[in-house]
């Protein structure tokens, strides 16, 4: 990989990150049963992995989401939603780069992303927070929700870039 390249895909993956953290942050609805939020975090994590590959959208989605955290006043979760947000963003965009473009793909797609985020945030939270099982199910379901929303409007928005812009897959990584 050339310099420029390299420079160029660096710079992608830090705008993308602000751009997570952006999505996470602007819209913010608190879940006073959960302690946290739902945002439209998923919605860019999704995008950016469909569009621009697993790398990219792993470290954007990771970085932007706990950045997110930190800044918001969330600090128990920034390690939680690093890890969640990057490896929903490692799977979708594992799916994109090795699956079709099809209905198929994204609704396979948006089930992985909800498998993540939702299930990532249980495991995580009984394994790192300490929580019981029983406290943690609890925000599965808003998990689910937001995942699930965020994946539909990712790859719609993915699906329409792509349309506009062919020469976007070039910036996958």
């Amino acid at each position: 990989m050339t310099g420029r390249k390299t420079a160029l895909h660096i710079s992608l993956i830090a705008v993308s990150a602000a751009i997570v953290a952006v999505f996470t942050i602007a819209i913010r609805i608190p879940v006073p049963a959960t302690s946290g939020y739902i945002s439209l975090c998923d919605a860019a994590v999704v995008f950016i992995a469909s569009a621009f590959g697993p790398f990219t959208g792993f470290i954007a989605g990771g970085l932007g989401t706990a950045a997110a955290d930190l800044a918001g006043g969330y600090p128990q979760f920034a390690l939680l939603s690093f890890i969640a947000h990057g490896l929903e963003a490692l799977v979708v965009g594992l799916i994109a780069k090795y699956g079709s473009n099809g209905l198929l793909m994204r609704i396979i797609s948006a089930i992985a992303a909800i498998a993540m985020v939702a299930g990532g945030y249980l495991l995580l939270e009984v394994l790192i927070l300490r929580l019981t099982f029983p406290v943690a199910a609890v925000e599965v379901p808003m998990n689910m929700l937001q995942s699930g929303a965020g994946a539909v409007i990712g790859l719609a928005l993915c699906s329409a870039v792509r349309k506009a812009y062919r020469n976007i897959d070039s910036l996958r990584w």
